[in-house]
C-alpha cells in the first residue's frame, strides 16, 4: 500500500511578518495538495541562532520606502548565540514596534501584532503566522522539540544547546569540543560537558537527513538557493519541488486576504 503524500517545506523563523518567499512556499504546498492530496508539514527550524533570519522589511504605506525591523535582544550573548526559540522578546520592543506599525501595515495586522504575546522570538513569529491564517490545516514540526530530536537519526555534523554566560547558546560540535564562532577564524571553546540527543540540532548539510528521519516526507518544496545546497542524495525518495516565484521575495508578506 503506497504512502499518502506528505508535502513538506522548511524554514527558520523569518520575520514576525513572514518573508514573501515563505508565503510562496505555503501557496505552493496548498496547490500541490489540491493536485495530489496528502498532508502539509511545515518544518520550523527554530533551533537556528542567526538574528538576521528574523529581519522584517516593510514598505511605507504612502511613500513605498523600505524599512527594516528586527527584535531587540537583552545582551550580545543572546543576540549572537542563543537559538531563536530561546531568544527572549523584550516587552519594551513589543510596545515600541506596535506604535511604528500603522505606517507600514493595515490595522488588521497591527491588532494581530498587539495580540501576540509569546515570550520568545520563535514562538512570536509562529503565533503571528497563525494569526495570518498561514498555518490553517498545516502540521508544524519544530527542530527545537525535544521529542522530535530524540526520534531523529544520529548525525556527525551538529550544534548543541549549551549554557554559556547565563544564557543557553547553540554551540557547534567541532574537533571533539563545543565552540562558538566569534567571527573570522576566532572561536570560543566551551567547557567539556555531557549532552544528549534532546540538545542536538543539525547543521546545514545534515539538516535534510535529520528532518527526513522523522517526517518521512514524499515531496519537499524549496527555493532556488535552498535547492542548490540541499544534499538530495541523503533522501533520494523525496520529490523536490521548486517553490512558486514571487516578487520582492525577501520582503515581508503583509497582504490582506480578499
Amino acid at each position: 500500500m503506497s504512502q499518502s503524500p506528505i508535502i513538506c517545506f522548511g524554514q527558520q523563523p523569518c520575520g514576525f511578518f513572514p518573508r514573501r518567499f515563505l508565503f510562496a512556499k505555503f501557496v505552493t504546498a496548498r496547490r500541490l495538495q489540491s493536485e495530489i492530496g496528502g498532508e502539509i508539514v511545515f518544518f520550523y527550524h527554530d533551533s537556528d541562532h542567526d538574528p538576521r533570519e528574523t529581519r522584517t522589511t516593510l514598505r511605507h504605506r504612502k511613500t513605498g520606502e523600505p524599512f527594516e525591523l528586527n527584535f531587540a535582544f537583552d545582551n550580545q550573548t543572546q543576540r549572537k548565540f542563543s537559538p531563536l526559540y530561546l531568544k527572549r522578546v523584550r516587552s519594551d520592543w513589543h510596545a515600541k514596534t506596535a506604535l511604528q506599525l500603522p505606517a507600514y501595515v493595515d490595522r488588521h495586522w497591527v491588532d494581530a501584532f498587539r495580540n501576540t504575546t509569546a515570550d520568545n522570538v520563535a514562538d512570536f513569529c509562529l503565533e503571528m503566522y497563525r494569526h495570518m491564517g498561514l498555518l490553517e490545516g498545516v502540521r508544524v514540526a519544530r527542530s527545537s522539540d525535544q521529542g522530535f530530536r530524540r526520534q531523529a537519526c544520529e548525525i556527525s555534523d551538529y550544534f548543541v544547546d549549551a549554557p554559556f554566560e547565563g544564557e543557553m547558546v547553540r554551540a557547534r560540535w567541532m574537533d571533539g569540543s563545543l565552540k562558538l564562532h566569534k567571527g573570522g577564524d576566532t572561536y570560543v571553546t566551551l567547557p567539556q560537558m555531557e549532552f544528549g540527543k534532546e540538545q542536538i540540532s543539525p547543521a546545514r548539510d545534515s539538516r535534510l537527513r535529520w528532518m527526513q528521519s522523522v517526517l518521512h516526507c514524499t515531496h519537499y518544496i524549496a527555493g532556488a538557493g535552498e535547492q542548490a545546497y540541499l544534499r538530495k542524495e541523503d533522501a533520494p525518495e523525496i520529490a523536490f519541488i521548486n517553490r512558486d516565484t514571487i516578487e520582492r521575495s525577501d520582503e515581508a508578506y503583509t497582504d490582506i486576504p480578499s
